[in-house]
Parts: structure tokens; sequence; C-alpha cells
């Protein structure tokens, strides 16, 4: 047989990337079709086989003497806005939905006090996080690493970025077996007790090494903490308030960095004791196991969550957790009927196949994976734990002596904390993405005006001035932005069969680079000397607003299983949008312009889930 011509090739050639488009153009449709149906699961079934369906669930699960309030909570799960004309309602049930309505954070006890469990463990990952500030001015004399030589300022950087090593390669990827194994409030409790029992061992090293060792363990600890109290706040709480109660992760997170900050002042000054050299520090280290105690000790008090319940068909406990959790039946039957459904569809997409990689090669998930890690990874390069971990150091570089750097410290987590609240009420009404895009831009300036304040004399009053405002001016627009909304928005962003695998992978990336974070800042400070260590990470605040605008979508006041079609918007339909939005939206807000309004990119209207969105449709990023 004579060999195809350049002309019968290229034919071949052509057939062949014809037939590749259409295949591309069939999986587009296919996983339309799959992010519609998970976004709207309910929309245009009769309210006859609607009725039916939950009465066969109530039934089929264990929850018969429920029919009726399942029956009701199907309706409204199917058209939320439209329950003033189910006739199955009674008054009284109209009158809870409208109250849901009107006073959003009216909430069960059982919520608030889920909200202090969570807010008790962000206390320990902060102190877990600032203690090592004080501690840094004693154990690394005492234990020979001279901050003058290269290598020890390596070293140093190694033994602060060891829990955060930990996390990145093993803790985190601890997330998903303990969850499956021992559920949220399991791996809780687990992660509490290695955090805890970490901490006393600490405070017993007698050598650089072994102070490594015992803080890579630690990392065991903070790791499968860190990415399961978000996802487990963000899975007990109502859709619009889940904001600001997921947020009081990072909220509370400050707190405990602040609280860390306490302990190094007042264990300062405590003596050393026959046979104890470098007591202070130790006590600093150790303290921080005193919340992770009180953590194991709550956590086996709060329900657990009902949407890890019913992965594990559990429904009639996932019932009794959501009772706990809302104010009445028919809300708790509603959103137990939603979930369900939710899950049913999913789980037509989800048999037999790799989870890991399903983060990437699905789009709506690959969106909701490259959102997360970007809010994750500006977390750690926007510069903050430089100062958590190093502001003792920096102050004591700016002519403040050890006591006062270590308040000057305090001052900065109390900044920290205090200018987190004013999120805890714009999270979820001016919400996450434009936080985001307010404070990077400030972000950036204080960093700046930081590092130039170090061309002031030393010997100069306003030196020590203008470096501690810089600092803290650069806290107040951290806080209520790139502070809460990435733990808050990883939580919330994956859909429910790859939500602990999609979260290992976002906490494992920001650990990673806050181990890249801590271990190079101090040579770094040597080398770029502050100036130029404080410009390199205000670069990355411009680095970041523009990921923000262009890659990140807003996820507020939507439940968990509506965001699938948010994450249905293909990547380059939203950067371009967001690039013809940003000239517009300067000239309105900035300038005062009168200008048209855009098109919105997505709109939520009628049934569960339905969204329309311009410009063009569903496809492939």
């Amino acid at each position: 047989m004579s060999a195809p011509s350049i002309k019968e090739n290229s034919s071949i050639e052509k057939k062949a990337a014809s037939f590749d488009a259409r295949q591309e153009v069939q999986q587009i449709d296919d996983v339309t079709n799959l992010n519609i149906k998970l976004a709207n699961p309910l929309a245009g079934i009769s309210h006859e086989q609607l009725i039916a369906d939950a009465e066969e669930f109530a039934i089929s699960h264990d929850l018969g003497h429920l029919v009726e309030e399942f029956k009701k909570g199907a309706l409204v799960a199917q058209d939320p806005t439209n329950f003033e004309n189910i006739s199955l309602l009674t008054e009284d049930d109209k009158a809870i939905l409208r109250r849901e309505l009107t006073n959003r954070w009216d909430q069960p006890a059982m919520l608030y006090y889920l909200v202090i469990l969570c807010s008790v463990a962000a206390c320990v990952q902060g102190m877990d996080e600032s203690v090592i500030n004080g501690a840094n001015l004693f154990f690394a004399p005492q234990f020979g690493l001279d901050q003058a030589i290269g290598r020890n300022q390596w070293l140093l950087g190694l033994v602060n970025s060891a829990p955060y090593l930990c996390c990145a390669f093993i803790g985190c990827w601890l997330t998903d077996p303990l969850n499956r194994y021992f559920g949220r409030r399991g791996a809780i409790f687990v992660s509490a007790t290695l955090s805890a029992l970490t901490c006393v061992w600490q405070g017993v090293t007698n050598s650089w090494p072994h102070l490594f060792i015992a803080r890579f363990v630690l990392g065991l600890g903070i790791g499968p903490k860190s990415a399961t109290v978000p996802v487990y706040a963000a899975e007990c709480a109502p859709a619009p308030i889940r904001g600001a109660l997921v947020m009081m992760w990072q909220m509370w997170t400050a707190f405990g960095i602040m609280l860390g900050y306490v302990a190094d002042l007042v264990l300062y000054k405590v003596p050393n004791k026959p046979h104890i050299t470098g007591l202070n520090w130790r006590l600093m280290l150790a303290s921080a196991g005193l919340p992770a105690f009180a953590l194991m000790a709550q956590v086996y008090f709060c329900p657990e969550s009902p949407r890890w319940l019913m992965s594990k068909g559990r429904y009639d406990k996932a019932y009794d957790s959501l009772a706990r959790l809302r104010r009445s039946p028919l809300q708790a039957a509603r959103d137990l009927y939603y979930i369900h459904v939710c899950l049913e569809a999913e789980a037509e997409l989800t048999q037999n196949r790799n989870r890991f990689f399903e983060l990437f090669t699905v789009p709506r998930n690959r969106r909701a994976t490259l959102a997360s890690l970007i809010v994750m990874f500006l977390q750690q390069f926007c510069g903050v734990n430089v100062i958590a971990y190093y502001s003792s150091t920096i102050f004591t570089q700016a002519s403040f002596t050890e006591i006062q750097a270590l308040l000057a410290s305090w001052g900065f987590g109390a900044v920290n904390w205090a200018f987190a609240f004013p999120a805890v009420w714009t999270i979820d009404t001016f919400g996450r993405r434009n936080l985001l895009l307010t404070t990077f831009p400030l972000m950036a300036v204080f960093l700046l005006m930081t590092g130039f304040a170090f061309w002031i004399p030393a010997d100069s009053q306003a030196r020590l001035a203008v470096v501690a405002l810089g600092i803290y001016l650069f806290g107040v627009a951290y806080s209520p932005g790139e502070g809460p909304v990435p733990f808050t928005y990883s939580a919330e962003a994956f859909p429910l069969y790859v939500r602990d695998i999609g979260m290992s992978l976002a906490t494992a990336w920001l650990w990673f680079f806050n181990f890249v974070v801590a271990i190079t800042f101090p040579r770094l400070l040597g080398a770029f000397k502050p100036q130029g260590a404080f410009g390199w990470y205000a670069g990355w605040n411009l680095i970041g607003f523009v990921l923000i605008l262009l890659f990140v979508p807003e996820t507020k006041s939507l439940s968990l299983e509506e965001l699938d079609q948010v994450f249905s918007v293909p990547t380059h339909i939203h950067a371009a949008y967001q690039l013809k939005a940003l000239p517009h939206n300067i000239k309105k807000y900035i300038f005062r312009m009168k200008v048209d309004p855009l098109p919105p990119l997505y709109e939520h209207e009628g049934a569960v889930g339905e969204k329309h969105y311009a410009p063009g449709g569903v496809g492939a990023a």
C-alpha cells in the first residue's frame, strides 16, 4: 500500500481535529448538564411528584414520623422565594420562613455553641503560631544560633517553619482519612490532642534539632485541625450567615495570636530555676497547649456535621443534628432533603473515580481549586506571617528594646483581632471578593511605608513611630479581608464529594507557603534589609489584586450546593467580564462618574440554583 500524500495527510488531520472538537463539545455539554442538575436538582418536578418523593424518602430513611414536615420542606426547597404561595404551609410555617429572611442572626443556641467550639480551635491555632515570636529572642542564643551568621538565619527559619513543613506534606493529608473514619468532631479531637501534647514537648527540648522535631510533630495537629474546623462550620451553618460564622476561624485565630503575644509578655521575666535554663521561653511554647486541652473537653458536646452523617447513610442522625442547629423541624427537613437530592445527583458522577484528579479534570472543581489555591497562597505571600512570627525581631531592628518589641507585637495582635470584627457583617453583604479587592492595594501601600521607614535615622523617634504605624495599618487592612476570606472561601468552594480532599489540598498549599515564608524571612531580612524584604511582599500584594480580579468568583449568601452553578461559569468568561467591569467600577465608585450599569455576570432567579449569566454560556475553561 502506498503512503498517503501530503494532501491526504492534511485531510486526515482535519478530520481528527474535527472529531476531537466534537468530543470536547460533548464533554462540555455533559459537564454543563451535570452542573445544572446539581445546582437545581428539584427544578421541573411537579408538586404531586415532589410530595410523593419526599414521603418515600422520609419512610425509607426511618423518618416516617416526619412525613408532613418533609413534604413541606421539599416544596420550599424547590422554590425558597415562593413559600407564600405554597398551600401546604400553615401560617406558622410561613412566619418561620419570613423570620429566617428578616432576622438572619436569630439562630438556636447550639449553633452559637458550635461557633464557640470553632473559635477555641482557632485560638489553639493562633497561639501555636505566635508564641514562637517571643521565644525566638531566647532559645536562639541559648542554642548557639547567632543571627549575625547567614547559616544560623536559615536554621532559625527552619525551626520556626517546622510545623508548616509537616502540615504541607503530612498533616493536611491526614484530614481525609481522619474525617472519613472519625467524623468532623473526631478529627478535631485527635488534632487537638496532638497539639496539646506537642506544645508541652516543645518546652522540654534541649537543642535546636530537638526543638525542630517537636515543632515538626506539632504540624500533625495543626494541619488536620485547620482543614476540618472551617469545613465543619460551613456544613453546619445556614447559607445567609455561613460566611460570618466560618470566618470566626480567622477572627479567633487572630485572637489566639494576640494571646500568644500576651503569654510572651507575661512570661518574659520568668527567671531560670536550678537545672532549668530558659524557663521563660519554655513556658511560652508550652502555654499554647492550654486552649488545646479545653478544645478536647468541649468537642463532643456539639452535634456532628449533618452532611458528613448523610454521606455515611445515617439520615436519622443527620436530621437530629440539623434539628439542633435550626429553629424549626420544617427548616431541618427542608435542608436535609435538599442536601439529599444534591448528594444523589453527585453520586451519578462520582462512582469509581479518583477524587483528587477530579479536582483538576472536572471544570467546576478545577475553578474552585484554582480560586482556593490563589486565596490560600496570597494569605502567606501578603506578608502577614513575617510580622506574626518575626515582629519582635523587626521591632528590635527598628531600635525598640526587647520588652518594647514584645509590647509592640502585642499591639499588632490586638489590631489584627479587633479589625476582624467588621468582616462579621461585611463578608456576607459586601462579599468575599470585594473585601479582597479593596484591601490588597492598601496592604501593599502600608508594607512599603513600613519598609521605607528604615531609611529614617536609627536614633530618631520618627523611625519607631512610622515602623509601628505601618505595621498596625497593615493589620487594619489585612484583618477584614485576606485574614478571614481564604479559609471561609476554601471551606465552601468544593462540592461535598471532594470537599475533604479539596480542603486538604488548599490547606497543604497554604502551610507549604507558610513554611516558605517562615524559613526564608530571617535570611531575606539579612540579605535585602527591611526595605527590600517589605518591598518584596508589597509587590505580591499588587499581583494578588490582579489574581483575585480575574480568577476568584463571589460566593456570598449561596448554599453550598448552589455554588456549583457559580463555578460553572468558564474562567475566560469570568476574567473577560471582570476586565470590563474594573474601569467601569473605578469610574463609578472612585471618580463618582455617571456610567451605564453593566449586565450582571450571573443572577439568581426562581427555583433553587437557577442562574443566568452574561456574557456567554457554560463551557470549558
